[in-house]
């Protein structure tokens, strides 16, 4: 279990990244949502001993986070948004140094671990290739293996599958699903199907608040009966921003869709549509006056 108790942080320029964020998360896999600047990076580095909070508390069972890094660092495992990689040393190799840096100093021991990680995560047939000339899959794939050196108790992941094409999403969502059966997943995203295709809880965090949290059912369940959609022109998406309350646009088939939120039928073509996490998401975002990046 791991227990997040007020954690708040101000940076030097006076943005507030967290305010009071707490959580409950158990083992399996969380989705943390949100839209860039919500401060999900600036929670993940905390959590993954990178920076310090001004104030609040973090337990992994019994360790704490803030106070007992070493600990927390031998049974983590973590996947940033970028990582680099040294030109011309091979996923084998790397994945050895990883496999030193975190204590298996059994060289037959390690050999084992680093070819059963590259088979678990389809890198064998290019284990003697270096990371460097890898796909944004494949380097995605390597960032998975070495997370897992040490069997981790927490697996932190920070927007992992963003610039992957729908197949290499596809695999790493399987990856990411077999982990998140025996250890503590934390998926920070911006992409509303990663968590709805994932994760058993999620939260919706943004202005460095957590804005709601629950078992994606449960908070899809409260907008039942209020989401609306409607066909039309593009041109037309300002005006009905005017008068509804729009969460969303997409195009399907090439025209506009639009999806509002109203207590009532609002008429005029609208028709009755099954609520989704998309509309969760949007929705919180507009209720708490969350702005998205365009």
């Amino acid at each position: 279990m791991l227990r997040i108790n007020n954690l708040s942080k101000t940076y030097s320029n006076g943005v507030k990244a967290l305010a009071g964020v707490s959580l409950e998360i158990s083992q399996g896999m969380f989705g943390l949502l949100g839209p860039n600047g919500a401060g999900k990076s600036t929670l993940m580095r905390t959590l993954a001993t990178l920076q310090d909070a001004d104030e609040g508390s973090a337990f992994l069972d019994e360790i704490d986070i803030l106070n007992d890094k070493e600990a927390l660092r031998q049974v983590l495992g973590y996947l940033p948004q970028e990582f680099g990689t040294y030109p011309r040393i091979s996923a084998q190799r790397m994945l050895d140094h990883f496999a030193v840096l975190k204590g298996v100093a059994n060289k037959k021991e390690r050999s084992d671990l680093v070819d059963h990680l590259l088979n678990e995560v389809n890198l064998w047939d290019v284990r003697k290739t270096a990371v460097s000339t890898y796909s944004g899959g494949m380097k995605q794939r390597f960032g998975i293996a070495q997370a897992l050196i040490g069997n981790p108790q927490l697996v932190i992941v920070d927007e992992p599958t963003a610039g992957l094409d729908p197949e290499e999403r596809r695999r790493f969502h399987n990856l990411l699903a077999d982990i998140g059966e025996e250890t503590v997943v934390i998926l920070s995203t911006h992409i509303v199907d990663d968590v709805s295709d994932l994760c058993s809880d999620m939260a919706i965090m943004g202005a460095g608040k957590i804005l709601i949290n629950g078992h994606p059912d449960e908070v899809i369940a409260k907008l039942k009966g209020s989401v609306y959609a409607k066909v039309i022109e593009r041109n037309e998406v300002q005006n009905y921003e005017e008068s509804h309350q729009v969460l969303f646009s997409t195009l399907v088939g090439g025209r506009t869709k639009i999806h509002v939120l109203s207590e009532q039928d609002p008429g005029n073509g609208f028709e009755a549509t099954n609520a989704s996490l998309e509309d969760v998401y949007f929705s919180t975002l507009h209720e708490n006056k969350i702005q998205i990046a365009a």
